[in-house]
C-alpha cells in the first residue's frame, strides 16, 4: 500500500475522530472502537479505511483484533482512547483506579507493545493523546491526573526505549476540549456549557498530524496545547 497506514484507538468520536478525518486524504487509517458499528459508519465515511474492533480495557480482545489486522508495517500508532472523570478520596473505590489506569495506561502499554513490529518495520511514530492534567495535576478527585502522569512516564520512558529502532514517540497535551465526554464532565460539574471556553478536536489533530509527519531529521516529544486567545475562558 503506498500510503502509510495509522492505526487510531478511540477514533469513532471527539479527538480520534478529528484525527481521522485530518490524516484521511492521505493516510489509510485503521479505526479503533468498541462497537462495530460505530466503527464500520467511520470507515465508510473515509477514503480508505479499514476496521480495528476491540476493546482495549480487555487483554484478549485486543490480541485478537491485532492478529486479525495482520499488519506487516504501521507507519502510525495513535493512542486517542482513554476515559476521565473526578471522584474525591471519599468518593473513590479500587474498581475506579483499576479502570482509570487499565484504559489509559495498561492498554496504552500493552498495545504498543503487540504493535511493536510493524512500528519497528516503518519505523513509525507513536503518538500518546495525554493531558494537561498529565503536566499539572488539578481538579476534582486524583484518578485521572494520576493516570496521565503515568501515560507521561510511560512515554518518556517508551521514547528512549524505541528511539534505536528508529521509533518516534510524542506526547501530546491539551487543556480541556470541545467534546461528548467534556460536555458529561461539565453536566457532572453543574454549571452550563460553553463550547468556547474549551479547544476543537481539530486543533488537536492538526498537532498529531504534525508529529506524524514530521521530516526524518525531527522528532516531535511533548506537545503542550492551551486555549487561545479568544476562548472565553483560559
Amino acid at each position: 500500500m503506498s500510503q502509510p497506514t495509522v492505526l487510531i484507538t478511540g477514533a469513532t468520536r471527539g479527538i480520534g475522530r478529528a484525527i481521522a478525518d485530518a490524516l484521511a486524504d492521505d493516510h489509510h487509517l485503521l479505526i479503533g472502537g468498541r462497537s462495530a458499528a460505530d466503527v464500520d459508519a467511520v470507515c465508510r465515511a473515509l477514503p480508505s479505511a479499514a476496521p480495528f474492533v476491540a476493546d482495549i480495557a480487555d487483554e484478549a480482545s485486543t490480541e485478537a483484533a491485532v492478529q486479525a489486522a495482520g499488519l506487516e508495517r504501521l507507519d502510525g500508532l495513535v493512542h486517542s482512547a482513554g476515559v476521565s472523570g473526578g471522584w474525591t478520596t471519599p468518593e473513590s473505590t479500587r474498581e475506579i483506579w483499576r479502570k482509570m489506569l487499565e484504559i489509559n495506561v495498561i492498554a496504552v502499554s500493552d498495545l504498543t507493545r503487540l504493535l511493536l513490529e510493524p512500528l519497528r518495520a516503518a519505523q513509525g511514530t507513536v503518538v500518546m493523546i495525554n493531558s494537561g492534567s498529565g503536566l499539572v495535576a488539578r481538579g476534582k478527585g486524583g484518578h485521572y491526573p494520576a493516570s496521565k502522569f503515568a501515560l507521561t512516564a510511560l512515554t518518556d520512558v517508551l521514547r528512549e526505549e524505541l528511539r534505536p529502532d528508529g521509533i518516534r514517540v510524542c506526547s501530546v497535551h491539551p487543556g480541556r476540549v470541545d467534546t461528548d465526554m467534556q460536555r458529561e464532565l461539565v453536566a457532572s460539574e453543574n454549571r452550563p456549557y460553553d463550547p468556547q471556553e474549551f479547544l476543537r478536536p481539530e486543533s488537536v489533530a492538526t498537532a498529531v498530524r504534525t508529529a506524524l509527519t514530521a521530516s526524518p531529521d525531527a522528532t516531535y516529544e511533548t506537545i503542550s496545547i492551551r486555549p487561545g486567545p479568544f476562548a472565553t475562558n483560559r
